[in-house]
């Protein structure tokens, strides 16, 4: 018996990605998200193939990103948001919300979410791993998309053999 595994496949071409960014903490965001679409593009998907759509903050991610899945049109979706610890509870609820909430769409609609969202005690932390967090986020959602391609194809080939 041969243990079949399978690769990492980082080839992106005729991958659609969806990006939901958030606005707060704009200026990490922003350079999160840039580095994102560079790696996407050098992972061969195509600039007409990314779709960015931009949110108030990290908790209205979830929603955008439910209904990016909902549209069916895209292979894999991404979450860029920087939360930034302060002095009250806020800091956790957010954090452990959007996190939560991001992945329930991944779950609920069957489509890789790569989880970009910095949780950091300052703007250092964050501005230090903005990029970084930006061009991970793009691997993952390329690798996961490319792998939930290859699972969905070994089960259709399960089920064809069960029919014969």
């Amino acid at each position: 018996m041969t243990v079949e595994i399978l690769q990492p496949d980082l080839a992106g071409a005729d991958l659609r990605i969806g990006i939901v960014q958030s606005r707060f903490n704009e200026d990490v965001c922003v350079a999160a998200r840039e580095a994102c679409v560079s790696e996407l593009l050098r992972l061969g998907v195509a600039d007409d193939d990314i779709l960015v759509a931009t949110v108030p903050g990290a908790l209205e991610i979830p929603l955008a990103l439910q209904k990016m899945a909902d549209s069916d049109q895209f292979d894999a979706l991404i979450a860029i948001g920087a939360v930034i610890r302060g002095e009250t509870y806020h800091f956790e609820l957010v954090s452990n919300e959007s996190g939560a909430g991001i992945t329930r769409v991944s779950l609920e609609f069957d489509i890789p979410i790569a989880n970009a969202v910095l949780t950091t005690e300052d703007d250092a932390q964050a501005e230090a791993r903005a990029l970084e967090k930006g061009e991970g986020a793009a691997r993952v959602a390329v690798e996961m998309a490319n792998l939930a391609s290859r699972l969905d194809d070994l089960a259709e080939d399960e089920e064809e053999r069960d029919d014969a």
